[in-house]
C-alpha cells in the first residue's frame, strides 16, 4: 500500500467520524473503596501500619480514621443515631456499647465467621438470640505495673495485698516521682476501679440492680481514693491511661494499676526513660474480701449494618482479626483473645513470664465486667465517676460519698428502668 493509498483511508475515516483505533469497550471499574474507624489502641495502631499490606493484596482502599475511644463511640453512635452513617468496618467495646448496639441494629449479624479459636464467653458478650455480632480482638486484666529498682531500693518486695500496696506507694512517694497511680477521670477511672470493688467484696450491679453504695464498695471507693490523693501525680483527677502512661514512662511514678494491654508500650525502650529490666507486672494485690481483677475483652471488631460494601467489609473484618495478626499482636504484647496465639511456641519463647502468669490468675480468678453491663453504660460511668473524683479530691475521707453514692444509685436505677434492664 502506497503512502498516498493509506493518507486517503486515514481522511476517509476522519470524514466519516470513525476511530483510527480500536478502543475497549468495557469501562474501567473504579476502586473499591471502604471506611474504616479503629480505636487509638495498641491494636488499632498495628493495623494503621498494616493496612497498606491489605490494600495491595486486595485492591481495596481504606479510608482511615483513628480516634480515641470515647470519641470512637460518640462519633459511632451520632452516625448511626441519625442513620448518617457511611462507616464499614469499626473498632468496638462490648461492655461499653454493645449492648445499645446491638438493641439498636447497628451491628450486621456475622453468620459466616469462623469463632471457633476463641473463648466462649468472649463471644457471648456480643451475642444475642443466638446471632453473634463483635469480634473479640483483644482480652485485657487488671495488672500492677511497678518499679523494680524503686522497690529495692526502698527495701520492699512486691506488693501482693491491699494493705502492702498502701505501705509501698507511701515509701516510694519522694523525690518527684508518684508512689501510685491509676485512672482519676471520672468516667475513666471506672474501669479501674471496679477491679478495687470487687477485692472489698462489691458490685457494681447485681441482677439488674445498681448496688455501689454497698459498704463494700464505698470502702473501696474510699481506698482508692486515699491512694490517688495522697501518692498520685499532680492533676490525677484529668488523667486517664494516655495520660498517665507518659509519666509512668518518664520515670515518674512507682507503680500503676491499670490493663495487661499497656505493658509492651512501656516496655519500649523508644517509648520509655525506664531501663526495659527495671520494670516489673505483677498481678494485682489482693483485697480483704476476693482476689478478683477484672478479666474482659476490652475491643472487638464489627460491621455496619448499614454497609453497602458487604464483601469488602468482610475481607477486612477477617483479615484485621486473623490468626497471622493476632501473632503479631502477641508479638507486641498485646494481649489477644484468639487461643491459639496464646500457644503459639513463638510467642511463649518471647513472651514474658509475669504476663503470662497474671491472665493465668485472670482467667482462673477474675470478673468478666469493668463497669456496669448496660445500655446506658455512658452515663453510668459518668456518675460515679463523681464520687470517684470527689473521694481522690479528699484523700477518701469526704462524708458525703455515701449519700453521693446512694444519689448516683438511684439515677443509675433509673437508667435500666428507662431501658427495661432493671431487675434483669
Amino acid at each position: 500500500m502506497t503512502k498516498r493509498t493509506l493518507c486517503v483511508i486515514l481522511l476517509g475515516l476522519i470524514f466519516l467520524g470513525l476511530p483510527l483505533f480500536a478502543q475497549g469497550t468495557a469501562e474501567q471499574k473504579p476502586q473499591q473503596e471502604i471506611r474504616v474507624l479503629l480505636a487509638n489502641h495498641p491494636y488499632g495502631e498495628l493495623l494503621k501500619k498494616k493496612i497498606p499490606e491489605f490494600e495491595a493484596q486486595t485492591g481495596i482502599k481504606v479510608n482511615l480514621e483513628s480516634l480515641q475511644e470515647s470519641q470512637l463511640t460518640q462519633k459511632l453512635t451520632t452516625e448511626f443515631a441519625t442513620n448518617s452513617s457511611t462507616v464499614d468496618v469499626f473498632m468496638t467495646r462490648p461492655l461499653q456499647e454493645g449492648l445499645m448496639f446491638i438493641k439498636n441494629g447497628w451491628y450486621k449479624s456475622l453468620d459466616t465467621y469462623d469463632f471457633s479459636d476463641y473463648p466462649s464467653n468472649s463471644v457471648d458478650i456480643g451475642k444475642k438470640a443466638g446471632k453473634a455480632y463483635i469480634v473479640p480482638l483483644v482480652t485485657e486484666w487488671q495488672v500492677l505495673y511497678y518499679r523494680k529498682d524503686l522497690l529495692k531500693k526502698a527495701g520492699l518486695t512486691v506488693p501482693t495485698t491491699f494493705e502492702e500496696l498502701e505501705k509501698a506507694a507511701a515509701a516510694m512517694n519522694r523525690d518527684g516521682v508518684a508512689g501510685f497511680a491509676s485512672r482519676g477521670k471520672g468516667a475513666s477511672a471506672v474501669t479501674q476501679l471496679s477491679s478495687y470493688v470487687y477485692n472489698f467484696g462489691g458490685r457494681y450491679l447485681e441482677n439488674g440492680e445498681a448496688v455501689f453504695d454497698s459498704p463494700e464498695a464505698i470502702e473501696a471507693i474510699r481506698y482508692y481514693g486515699s491512694l490517688l490523693g495522697n501518692y498520685g501525680p499532680q492533676g490525677v483527677t484529668s488523667m486517664s491511661w494516655e495520660n498517665i502512661m507518659p509519666v509512668f514512662q518518664a520515670g515518674k511514678a512507682a507503680m500503676w494499676t491499670d490493663a495487661s494491654v499497656f505493658y509492651g508500650q512501656i516496655i519500649d525502650p523508644t517509648k520509655t526513660q525506664i531501663a526495659p529490666e527495671n520494670i516489673g507486672i505483677a498481678k494485682l494485690p489482693r483485697g480483704p474480701k476476693a482476689d478478683s481483677p477484672f478479666t474482659v475483652v476490652s475491643w472487638g471488631m464489627s460491621i455496619s449494618s448499614k454497609t453497602k460494601n458487604q464483601e469488602a467489609a468482610e475481607k477486612f473484618l477477617n483479615w484485621a482479626t486473623s490468626s497471622a495478626l493476632a501473632k503479631e499482636g502477641m508479638l507486641s504484647n498485646i494481649t489477644m483473645a484468639r487461643n491459639s496465639v496464646w500457644k503459639d511456641a513463638d510467642v511463649r519463647a518471647v513472651m514474658n513470664p509475669g504476663l503470662v502468669e497474671t491472665q493465668a490468675h485472670a482467667a482462673q480468678n477474675g470478673y468478666p465486667f469493668d463497669r456496669p453491663f448496660m445500655s446506658s453504660v455512658g452515663q453510668a460511668r459518668d456518675l460515679i465517676g463523681e464520687i470517684i473524683i470527689e473521694s481522690i479530691n479528699t484523700k477518701g475521707t469526704s462524708s458525703k460519698i455515701p449519700a453521693m453514692a446512694a444519689e448516683k444509685v438511684k439515677a443509675v436505677d433509673d437508667l435500666l428502668k428507662n431501658d427495661g434492664e432493671f431487675g434483669k
